[in-house]
């Protein structure tokens, strides 16, 4: 991998949680990156970039954009060789998908390659999507070829009604491949992380992962987790096969970027040692009849179908793209866990 660094590099989203380790990486290498943002005078919400900026060779330049107003992206991309799209929202508590979820990944997606088109500088673009582009149920598994789950996957269970998540990443990464199949200037290489998670540079970060780690450790989930099947990566990996897909020549398509095929009650278990005696943890597994009974009450996000196609089914997916094409090494699962739980403990994010 040899980083030219002559020229700048755009991020969207830039304060984002896998943004910011990726912004990280990018400025530990020596990049000018042209970070997009909403509001480029946040000091606050810029403050964990910019002390990262301090201590690397790297430099940041902050530029004023939008997901959904065509065109403002032009003025931070301009001159740039790589474009890093990274901004979407993850979350699983919305009133309206379509505009919280749909629109922002869709039409976001879409407003950020119309303008490489237009930037004659940019020669690839490496595109955060997810394993959610992939399946949308634990139960899709029983459909793959060999029992895994392969970048030749597309999810076709998801809908506005059901894992409107899901739907969103896969409208947004089959946008972006229709757009860079109608030309031949610049690249895209996607990556599809599984769930993240990992200490942060900011641990007030928006993402469904502080959400879930937070129930792990708040008393939400003391009675016990369902068992469903999961994939887990470190948001650190995440953010190195970020850079190493826009700087290895002969790097292409779709990435999956996933460490560990995982539980819930196992990630509950990796926790008890460190944690355990001090905070309310889950204490065993729920069965499944259980959460059927009880899961939409608790939680609107766990619906009957969803309850029906995910708990007690497990989460496969085949990593060795990424570790033999990018070199990801993928740290042990109790690392990522703990470090990001006691992340959250220590900013006053779970309490004991």
């Amino acid at each position: 991998m040899e980083i030219d660094t002559t020229k700048p590099v755009m991020v969207t989203g830039a304060t984002g949680y896998v943004a910011g380790r990726l912004m990280q990486r990018l400025l530990e290498e020596g990049l000018t990156v042209h970070a997009a943002v909403r509001n480029p005078d946040d000091n606050e919400k810029l403050k964990y970039l910019n002390a990262i900026a301090e201590k690397t060779p790297g430099v940041i330049r902050y530029f004023q954009a939008d997901l959904l107003q065509p065109g403002s992206y032009a003025e931070a991309m301009d001159g740039c060789s790589v474009v890093f799209h990274t901004a979407s929202p993850f979350t699983t508590d919305v009133r309206d998908p379509q505009k919280e979820l749909i629109e922002p990944a869709q039409f976001g997606t879409r407003n950020v390659l119309e303008t490489v088109n237009e930037i004659d500088s940019v020669r690839r673009v490496v595109l955060t999507s997810s394993c959610a582009a992939i399946y949308g149920d634990n139960a899709d598994l029983e459909q793959t070829p060999n029992g895994v789950f392969t970048e030749d996957i597309w999810n076709t269970s998801s809908s506005l009604d059901h894992q409107a998540y899901s739907y969103s990443k896969t409208l947004a990464e089959q946008e972006a491949w229709k757009i860079v199949n109608a030309q031949n200037r610049w690249d895209l290489v996607t990556i599809n992380p599984s769930l993240v998670v990992g200490a942060g540079i900011n641990p007030f970060a928006t993402s469904e992962s502080f959400n879930i780690l937070r129930q792990f450790g708040n008393g939400a989930m003391k009675p016990g987790v369902p068992n469903i099947g999961i994939g887990l990566v470190d948001v650190r990996e995440v953010a190195e096969a970020h850079l190493r897909a826009a700087f290895t020549p002969q790097a292409n398509g779709r990435y999956i970027v996933s460490g560990h095929n995982t539980t819930f009650p196992e990630m509950a278990d990796a926790l008890k040692p460190r944690f355990g005696n001090d905070y309310p943890l889950p204490k065993r597994t729920l069965p499944k009849w259980l959460v059927w009974l009880t899961g939409p009450m608790v939680n609107k996000a766990m619906t009957r179908p969803f309850v029906a196609r995910n708990v007690d089914k497990p989460f496969r997916a085949d990593n060795s793209r990424s570790r033999k094409e990018l070199g990801i090494e993928y740290r042990p699962m109790e690392e990522s866990v703990n470090e990001f739980f006691r992340q959250l403990v220590d900013h006053g994010l779970i309490r004991k």
